[in-house]
């Protein structure tokens, strides 16, 4: 049985508005995005091909991949165009004060 675990990965200050980040959690690459001051977590490493999101660049509510080009939407996860098929796993965010905290699943 896994338990979800928040973690601090980062300060709301790090992050400017529409401004992406990569942090690691249990060795998770994990891509922080500051979407108009609401913080989202998703997979940083696209699922087309190995490429850093938290590179990518931020347009409306997706995030484009900056290799192929592939978009996510940053509330969701979902792959919304090509050549990306597969949805990038979301996590929860806590925002504490100006703590940034991610749930993740351990075990």
């Amino acid at each position: 049985m896994s338990d979800t675990t928040l973690h601090k990965v980062a300060s709301t200050s790090d992050l400017d508005e529409d401004e992406a980040m990569q942090v690691l959690v249990d060795g998770k690459e994990i891509a922080i995005i500051n979407l108009g001051g609401e913080f989202f977590a998703l997979d940083d490493i696209c699922t087309h091909a190995y490429a850093s999101m938290a590179d990518g660049y931020i347009e409306g509510d997706c995030i484009e991949c900056p290799l192929h080009g592939a978009q996510f939407n940053i509330r969701t996860g979902k792959a919304e165009t090509p050549p990306a098929t597969e949805d990038l796993k979301s996590y929860e965010v806590t925002v504490d004060g100006e703590d940034i905290l991610v749930a993740v699943a351990s075990g």
